[in-house]
This record gives C-alpha cells, structure tokens and sequence, in this order.
C-alpha cells in the first residue's frame, strides 16, 4: 500500500447520484488506513458546495447526475480551488465525456466497475498530481494528441520544457520534477503551465500522453 506521509490520509469527498455507489466506494475506502473519507454528495451542484466546506484532496465525480452534471461541476471546482483533485467516475466510456472531464480538470478517469483496488490507485495517483486512467479512456486521449501533434510541435519549447515534459510523461509530480532537476516545485509548475500553454493542452494528462506519442520520454 502507497503511504502518504505519517500521520497523514488523503481526504476524499464521493459525489455520485446514486446512494449504492457512494455506500460501496466508502465501505471499500474506510478499510485503507491512508484514505478517509469525508463527505458524499449526491448531485454536481451539493457536491460543489461540499468541496468549498470541507476542503478535500481528491474528490471521486461522478460524470452523468442531476442538478449540476459532473462536468460541469468539475469545472467550478477547480476554479475556485485549483489544489483539489478530482477523479472522474462513469458507468461507460464515451469519447466526448472523457475528454470533456480531463479539459475540465480531472486527474484520472475511470469506471465504476473498475476493480476496488483501481479505485484507490486513481486517489493516490491524483494526491501526487500523477494520473490514472482507464485503459479505454488512454486510447481516446491517445487518438487526439495524434490530431494536435502538427499543429502544436514541440520545438516551441525551450530545452529545459522538454525537460519537464519528459517528466511529466514519465507520471512525475510536480515535486518530483523539481526533485530531479534541482528547482523549485513553484518552477516546475510554471513549466507544466508554460507547456500547457505552447501546445494549446488543458490538461496535464493530455500533456503526458503528448510526449508519449512525441517519443519524448526516455528511459
């Protein structure tokens, strides 16, 4: 099991609109000792209100509900609190979906039959700014860096974004990042946020697959 630090637990609100779910992931969540659950929502709209009041670290979204969809909620949430993590959950795989949820925000994307274990894979890897994907939802987001290659080349960036891009393909946190080259985390994350922007990204997942598909990460 990954540990966060001693003493310490990653903090996850549950916002799904259905009351089986949120009772099956917390029933799961309440048996790891680096994970503790704090609240469930069961619409967008309350789940926005819950993440202001109580301030998690990664929130488990479900992407199709009433009220406030996930999406959309999403997208309020990282407004207003850019440090919050979020991971989309959803019943099946649709393209539009998945790349409306990861252009949101989301860190990871996954299925709610995806195997318990998975599940709290995505919130350790959100709570260290990595990504987790489902494998279907990869190969969407593959397909469209494909797309976006010739129109945003990675000759705009400068050596050391390479760099940091690299990292980033690799799944390294910001920290990570700053570890390994000898700067600052506030550094690295002006770097992914210079990135993003040169090659017209929105996320930092689409950025990783980018140097996945631009062969630019090495061994």
């Amino acid at each position: 099991m990954t540990e966060t630090g001693a003493g310490s637990s990653i903090r996850v609100l549950i916002v799904d609109d259905h009351g089986v779910v949120r009772r099956g992931l917390r029933g799961y969540l309440e048996l790891l000792d680096d994970i503790e659950v704090i609240g469930e929502a069961e619409n967008g709209l309350r789940g926005v209100e819950l993440s202001a009041e109580l301030v998690p670290d990664v929130i488990l979204m479900d992407i199709v509900m009433p009220e406030l969809d996930g999406i959309a909620a999403i997208s309020r949430i990282k407004a207003a609190q850019p440090g919050v993590q979020v991971v989309a959950l959803t019943s099946f795989i649709e393209e539009d979906k998945v790349l409306a949820a990861l252009e949101s925000g989301a860190s990871g994307f996954i299925l709610k039959d995806a195997d318990a274990d998975d599940v709290a894979a995505a919130i350790r890897a959100a709570h260290n700014d990595e990504v987790h994907l489902d494998p279907a939802a990869a190969r969407i987001l593959a397909r469209g860096m494909r797309s976006r290659m010739e129109s945003s080349p990675a000759e705009a960036l400068t050596e050391r974004e390479l760099e940091v891009l690299s990292l980033v393909g690799h799944g390294r946190s910001n920290k990570e990042i700053a570890t390994d080259l000898g700067i600052t985390e506030r550094t690295a994350r002006t770097h992914v946020s210079n990135i993003l922007g040169k090659l017209d990204l929105q996320s930092r997942t689409q950025a990783a697959l980018y140097a996945v598909e631009r062969k630019l990460v090495h061994d």
